[in-house]
């Protein structure tokens, strides 16, 4: 691969020398060998292995037997626990993967605390957290950094560079891998460590609903969710920085498969959207499903929004869910406004308790407010898909979660990236327009708790979406690399 250009576009030159510097800087903050790599062995995933057997890749034990994976039956899921969204993805093709008789390998790159890819990983997330939390409290920073962080800069092809160099310290970590096995990325970094370390079927998940050049990684194929996304990557539309560009990303390296969503819930769209209309006749208690997202950025709009509720919680209305991930910080914060506003609740940190209350609330029904916050990563996030199916309706910011098939209301985004979710949601009809202002969400939330017709036309509306296989991403994505893992065998 010529590291100058991508995709047969020349790179300019001092976007080479930039990558060059960064990964000298890392190699040297962190004492990078690429000699020293960890042994890989397979062992069940918390939670997640009960939940659809994923095996996690960890580091062999020191004098443990080391269980490899298995290239016939597994498939390789490259993850980053940078925030929820490349993780909940993950978890998504897990799912399908497991519908199919399957087995997820999960490797998950920041699994690894004294290498060199781990410690780089960490030192970026910790920019990518403290710049999402300032940009829900700085409308200016929000305007005129974040935003432009998240779009603009993040959309050039000569921001890949970067990225590109900096997989040589994340490569040694896949070296154990068989080669042949296939390879699914949900975050660019790890596809271009695997396209590196010379794995021969990798398919690069694209998240978000913006084309942006970050997630390119040549070797792979890409795997998008809707088709102006399709169009957006197939012209490298608006990535040259001001120059034309000459030469496409082949049509043989991307792929239109839907949106990813666990097979839990796509196999029960039916069920809870029935679940939905019986208790909209019925006149039920709504309940609204509030959820944190990874970098920890919404507590104070949380607070606005329990506020704007007080009254139909109160009068038995309203029902809030409240996932917190594993934000006990966070939650310090919006329990001291909580109890300032007198707004009573209950809390669940306990996984298997969380699990039950979802279950319970299939049928039986529910009031008040309910609390969630879990130490376990896995419980953190998966907390959101389990109540998602028995919510009414999900308080969400345009992110991944904008895919799901449950109403939705959208909040402020976090990073101009995501405003797009909200415009395929709305366009979908399964989701409001974004929401920025305060005025705005008030006014969504009085309209939603009182009155019946968006909540009617958006349950309709995903049940028109799952059968035309919208909904069904994730199982797309995992037979296209089972597909190319054919085609490689075939040669």
């Amino acid at each position: 691969m010529n590291e100058s250009m991508i995709f047969g576009n020349e790179l300019p030159k001092r976007a080479l020398r930039r990558a060059d510097r960064s990964l000298r800087s890392m190699a040297r903050r962190f004492s990078f060998d690429p000699a020293d790599y960890p042994r890989l062995s397979a062992e069940p995933m918390p939670g997640a292995y009960e939940a659809f057997g994923v095996m996690r890749l960890e580091e062999a034990k020191p004098g443990a037997p080391i269980v490899p994976p298995d290239p016939g039956k597994g498939i390789a899921l490259g993850t980053i626990r940078m925030g929820f969204g490349h993780y909940r993805i993950g978890l998504a093709i897990a799912s399908a993967a497991r519908s199919m008789g399957l087995t997820p390998y999960w490797l998950d790159l920041m699994s690894f605390p004294d290498s060199a890819a781990s410690k780089t990983i960490k030192y970026l997330e910790d920019l990518y957290n403290l710049g999402s939390r300032l940009s829900q409290r700085s409308r200016l920073f929000d305007r005129y950094v974040w935003d432009r962080i998240t779009s603009t800069t993040a959309k050039r092809l000569s921001y890949t560079a970067r990225d590109r160099a900096l997989s040589t310290l994340f490569e040694p970590i896949l070296r154990d891998l068989p080669k042949g096995m296939p390879f699914m990325s949900t975050h660019p970094w790890t596809g271009q460590a695997a396209v590196r370390a010379g794995m021969e079927g990798v398919v690069a998940l694209i998240p978000d609903n913006y084309p942006l050049a970050f997630h390119l990684v040549e070797g792979a194929v890409h795997t998008v969710q809707a088709p102006s996304l399709y169009m957006g990557y197939r012209t490298l539309r608006d990535m040259g920085g001001g120059e034309e560009l000459f030469h496409a990303l082949p049509k043989d390296d991307i792929r239109c498969v839907g949106h990813y969503v666990d097979h839990e819930i796509v196999s029960g769209v039916e069920e809870d959207c029935a679940a939905r209309l019986r208790r909209i006749k019925d006149r039920s208690t709504r309940r609204f499903l509030l959820t944190m997202g990874g970098a920890g950025a919404q507590a104070r709009r949380f607070a606005d929004i329990a506020h704007a509720c007080k009254g139909g919680i109160e009068k038995g209305k309203v029902s809030l869910f409240i996932n917190m991930g594993d934000h006990a910080g966070r939650w310090a914060e919006l329990k001291a406004w909580l109890d300032q506003d007198g707004v009573p609740y209950e809390m669940h940190d306990d996984w298997e308790s969380t699990k039950a209350f979802a279950e319970e609330a299939r049928t039986a029904p529910v009031r008040g407010v309910h609390v969630f916050l879990h130490d376990n990563f896995f419980a953190a996030v998966y907390t959101t898909n389990i109540l998602m199916r028995v919510a009414d309706l999900m308080i969400t910011k345009p992110s991944e979660l904008s895919v799901y098939p449950v109403p939705k209301l959208f909040i402020q985004h976090v990073g101009r990236h995501e405003v797009w979710g909200a415009i395929r949601g709305s366009e979908l009809g399964d989701g409001t327009l974004e929401t920025e202002s305060d005025a705005s969400l008030r006014q969504a939330l009085r309209l939603l708790v009182e009155e019946d017709d968006l909540l009617e036309m958006y349950c309709g509306n995903i049940l028109k979406n799952h059968r035309a296989g919208v909904y069904d991403g994730a199982y797309g994505a995992v037979h296209l690399a089972l597909e190319r893992r054919s085609d490689k065998a075939r040669r």
